[in-house]
């Protein structure tokens, strides 16, 4: 066995124990830690495959932002443990009926020999010099424009729903007109008021004297 196969298996190792520990463990904030190993691993293996700027992009994007925001909303939130575990039987047998659809899937493209690995690996730089970047660019923007666009519009529907969900009404807020402010006169800047006298009908100002 090469150095290439031994680091690419023991890469899948660790990426299916991270996989298993993200769906697998009780503390949320665990799992978003092992979402993240989950990620470093899986950029391994695109430089394996030689696939230099997702790799990069994988760690910069989705571990350097989305995990980290991910893991302060995590944290700051106050999830009841115990009400997330009440409905766990009840949904384990379909938990179970789509994860064996799942792996029946996987087994069935597998035994056909469609997966070849030489269609997973990105087109390399060929004579001319063209890089990584420009060839993944030269294909997913001709060959799946579409898709692109039809998943950047699936993510702006997600980002506007997840702001209707957690929208909670407009809060009332000290808001003053600039309009109001420049037609105001001095008499609507000062309001006297007319405070009731003490008992015995006498001023405060007469009692001190």
């Amino acid at each position: 066995m090469g150095t290439e196969k031994f680091v690419f298996y023991l890469l899948s190792a660790i990426l299916v124990f991270a996989a298993g520990m993200v769906v697998s463990v009780r503390n949320a904030v665990r799992a978003v830690l092992f979402l993240v190993l989950a990620f470093f691993t899986c950029a391994g293996l695109w430089l394996i495959l030689e696939a230099e700027f997702l790799a990069i992009a994988l760690v910069l994007v989705y571990v350097g932002a989305v995990m980290v925001l991910w893991l302060f909303v995590v944290m700051m939130l106050d999830v009841d443990r115990a009400e997330l575990r009440e409905g766990f039987g009840s949904h384990l047998p379909l938990g179970l009926a789509v994860t064996l659809l799942i792996v029946f899937e996987m087994v069935l493209v597998y035994g056909t020999g469609q997966l070849d690995t030489a269609l997973a690996r990105p087109p390399l730089p060929d004579a001319t010099g063209v890089s990584n970047v420009e060839a993944i660019a030269a294909v997913l923007y001709t060959e799946y424009a579409y898709p692109f666009e039809i998943a950047a519009v699936i993510l702006l529907i997600g980002m506007v729903a997840a702001i209707g969900l957690t929208f909670r009404g407009v809060r009332a807020s000290k808001y003053i007109s600039p309009s109001a402010q420049v037609h105001v006169t001095p008499r609507g800047r000062m309001h006297l008021l007319d405070l009731p006298r003490g008992e015995g009908g006498e001023d405060d100002s007469a009692k001190d004297r």
